[in-house]
């Protein structure tokens, strides 16, 4: 191989790898204790009340106007006000040995005058929590959409594009307001459901998203073998 060839593929990858630095940068490789693994308990606090080690889908300055962490008593929780944009934590855990991702979330408030469904026909989102349990070709995470809908039935699916993951409906509607509910799913299943193979050995990270209309929280997300 000539001198000449070498420098220029290093080149080619020096460049790459910086292409790629955001993508893969501030991934958290959690060790994996028997059974239930937390992914996030919202304890840690970063800049400005925003969450440690989270980071936001496009502007970081609005994320986190829109994202606080707040407590009640013994809790820890993420408060989303009316936000624009999602925010993600790259965390790596074992999808096949721990497939079932659970985590509580609260509507407070939102919707029309009578907080009865969207303040917009586009706006139907309450809330989405994204598990990423691999990447495609271009490094791009593949999530599952777990969505709390205005007024899509519950179990309805809809196959992602190229920059859209795949939704499923958890929940519909706006009750009950104010309470925590805790939902379960096994993201492992879903996604060979979905996508027709098994994920990668260790998943990319989730992420959060409030709607644009409401306030809702995000209590601890974790994963476990059952």
């Amino acid at each position: 191989m000539s001198l000449r060839w070498r420098s220029s593929r290093v080149a080619v990858i020096g460049v790459v790898g910086a292409m790629l630095l955001p993508v893969l940068g501030g991934v958290s490789v959690v060790a994996q204790p028997a059974g239930r693994l937390v992914l996030e308990d919202f304890r840690a606090t970063g800049v400005e009340g925003f969450p440690q080690g989270w980071k936001a889908q496009r502007s970081e300055t609005k994320a986190r106007q829109a994202y606080t962490l707040r407590s009640e008593q013994d809790l820890r929780f993420l408060a989303a006000t009316r936000a624009d944009q999602r925010v993600y934590k790259r965390v790596a855990w074992d999808p096949q040995a721990l497939p079932i991702v659970t985590w509580r979330w609260r509507l407070k408030t939102g919707g029309d005058s009578r907080g009865q469904g969207p303040a917009s026909p586009d706006d139907d989102l309450i809330a989405a929590v994204f598990v990423s349990l691999d990447t495609d070709l271009l490094v791009i995470p593949v999530a599952t959409k777990y969505v709390w809908s205005f007024t899509k039935p519950k179990g309805t699916m809809t196959e992602g594009g190229l920059f859209s993951a795949s939704e499923i409906v958890l929940r519909t509607g706006t009750q009950p307001i104010g309470e925590w509910v805790e939902e379960r799913v096994n993201a492992y299943e879903d996604f060979k459901r979905i996508h027709k193979h098994n994920p990668a050995a260790q998943a990319w990270g989730i992420s959060l998203l409030g709607g644009p209309g409401v306030e809702v929280d995000f209590g601890p997300i974790a994963a476990s073998t059952q």
